[in-house]
């Protein structure tokens, strides 16, 4: 079982697309949003609703391959913690997204930075994705770059759908294989 948080400083669209993109690529995946104010990812639960209610044994482990998501709701991450523990030690992998520009996380951390034209690219703290936006800008410090993800790609991440045959999804699989501290 493996477990990465992700964060992304700009949040934004890469900041919704990237934990989804990441869970895609190891196959079968859950992501936990532990931002608040994250985004309103469709599914029938939330972390609060697992919180409050407490989670049922089809929540603790996948029915199916695939991923599967769980938008927050509402609840902080430290009143999560128990719930978001037990679904980690039942689901193969596991993706924590963090709100935009968090750097600390109890498990391997993964932060994405777009890579902007002009020396605006943010600066990482350690290793990082950085992700190409369209300007084919070189990485400035230890990474993995990313090509530019496809707006279908995207579009169908954000619409519950994985892509098949897409490069910018694959490329993702190298981030679980790495170090992340």
């Amino acid at each position: 079982m493996a477990t990465l948080a992700i964060t992304c400083g700009s949040g934004g669209v890469l900041g919704m697309v990237a934990p989804l993109a990441l869970a895609a690529a190891a196959g079968t995946a859950l992501v936990v949003d532990l931002d608040e104010a994250g985004p309103g990812y469709p599914g029938d639960s939330s972390l609060a609703d697992l919180v409050e209610r407490g989670p049922r044994l089809e929540d603790l482990r996948p029915g199916q391959r695939g991923v599967a998501v769980l938008r927050n709701g509402g609840v902080t991450a430290a009143v999560a913690a128990d719930v978001v523990a037990a679904l980690i030690s039942g689901w193969p992998n596991t993706v924590l997204r963090l709100p935009a520009g968090q750097v600390e996380a109890s498990v391997p951390l993964v932060p994405v930075v777009p890579l902007l034209p002009g020396g605006m690219t943010p600066e990482a703290l350690g290793p990082a994705v950085f992700q190409q936006m369209g300007w084919h800008e070189k990485a400035p410090g230890p990474a993995v770059t990313l090509p530019t993800p496809p707006r279908a790609a995207v579009s169908a991440l954000l619409s519950g759908q994985i892509p098949v045959r897409c490069r910018w999804l694959r490329s993702w699989r190298s981030v679980w294989g790495l170090p992340w501290v």
